[in-house]
């Protein structure tokens, strides 16, 4: 028998490695956070599809820079079977869908976020600035001109044939007399409403003294300053006055340097102590930090007042009438309660910057001790 040589061919083709298929790129526009999640193998490929439906997401083969230059570049392996392989560079076997430079995006995003926040409170002290002098403006310019129109229309009843020069002419002199006729008739309330106005205005005074714009004022602290001398210095003034003049006499030489002497050490510690105590419990201030704020400025205070009011109440007792004391005290006093307002104020706003800064040291040292 002949064997006739024959040829087979390979049953099987010989093994040649698959190409590997593009890796579609996807871009993700901005706003999507950085995650990593890990989903089963049977809905990997469900999902990301799912997902770039739902977020318009663009699938580009490009590796232009042009073409990513508005989002967050993420590069997906897909598999045929379904299975969404790992981020490029990742980890192996761990299916992860994760994003190139979200560091990048998230630092960005974050300081962002935090300069727009930065502009929205700019604005928003902007605006409560610009309110809060528009209300100052509107109570200064109400006051002078109701002030003002009272002083000149002193005599609107009798102005039938006046001319200007002669209303000008008069005004002073019968404004002057309707203040007496007014302390003759409630002479506690005229002072009481002097003392009042003067003490605004002087705490006006100090806060402009202090740097303040002219209608940046603080309101509140100019009431609380124009309340204690309404209430507390215009009657207690008028009092005093009268118990002082009683208490000497006498018309001899002497009489006036005792006067100012009793003035300058009983008195102004007495009134110094009720103006700082008073002001600080309307600042809702503790009683320790009242009466300690009263002990560290009762010296210096009281020393200050030596400078000022001896030469001026040489002029009190030596010159002006009993009634007309407070008027001319209080014209003195604008003066005063700019140094008294300061004084108050700067021991106020050393404590409340002394607290606040104690806060913003602890807070870091807590925060580390916490983590």
């Amino acid at each position: 028998m002949a064997f006739v040589s024959q040829r087979f061919l390979p049953i099987t083709k010989p093994f040649t490695e698959p190409k590997s298929k593009p890796r579609p790129t996807i871009f993700l526009p901005k706003g999507l956070p950085q995650t990593s999640r890990i989903f089963s193998s049977t809905n990997r490929k469900r999902w990301v599809v799912a997902v770039a439906e739902e977020l318009d997401v663009i699938p580009v083969q490009s590796s232009d820079s042009t073409d990513q230059q508005d989002g967050v570049l993420a590069r997906i392996e897909v598999e045929e079977e379904g299975e969404l392989a790992n981020q490029v560079g990742g980890f192996a076997g761990e299916g992860r869908f994760s994003f190139e430079g979200a560091g990048e995006f998230q630092g960005f995003s974050s300081s962002s976020s935090s300069s727009r926040s930065l502009e929205g409170e700019g604005e928003a002290k902007d605006v409560e600035r610009l309110i809060d002098r528009s209300i100052n403006a509107t109570i200064v310019l109400a006051a002078g001109s109701f002030a003002v129109t009272k002083l000149l229309t002193i005599d609107a009843d009798y102005w039938h044939g006046w001319t200007i020069f002669e209303i000008l002419r008069y005004a002073p002199q019968h404004n002057w007399s309707a203040y007496e006729e007014a302390l003759k008739a409630n002479p506690v309330f005229a002072k009481m409403v002097i003392s009042g106005v003067v003490y605004s205005l002087g705490d006006w005074i100090a806060q402009c003294f202090d740097g303040k714009p002219l209608f940046e004022f603080d309101r509140a602290r100019m009431l609380r300053s124009g309340l204690v001398g309404f209430t507390l210095h215009g009657s207690l003034s008028h009092y005093y006055y009268q118990f002082c003049e009683a208490l000497f006499p006498s018309q001899d030489w002497w009489v006036v340097p005792a006067k100012v002497a009793f003035d300058q050490t009983l008195w102004a510690a007495v009134w110094n102590s009720i103006y700082y105590t008073v002001v600080g419990f309307l600042r809702f201030d503790s009683p320790a930090n009242v009466f300690g704020e009263l002990k560290a400025t009762f010296w210096p205070m009281l020393t200050a007042g030596w400078k000022l009011w001896p030469f001026a109440h040489l002029i009190t007792y030596g010159v002006i009438p009993l009634e007309q004391r407070l008027l001319w005290v209080d014209c003195v006093e604008l003066i005063w309660v700019t140094i008294l307002s300061t004084y108050s104020n700067e021991k106020s706003e050393a404590r409340v910057s002394e607290a606040s800064a104690e806060v913003a040291s602890s807070s870091p040292s807590t925060g580390s001790s916490e983590k």
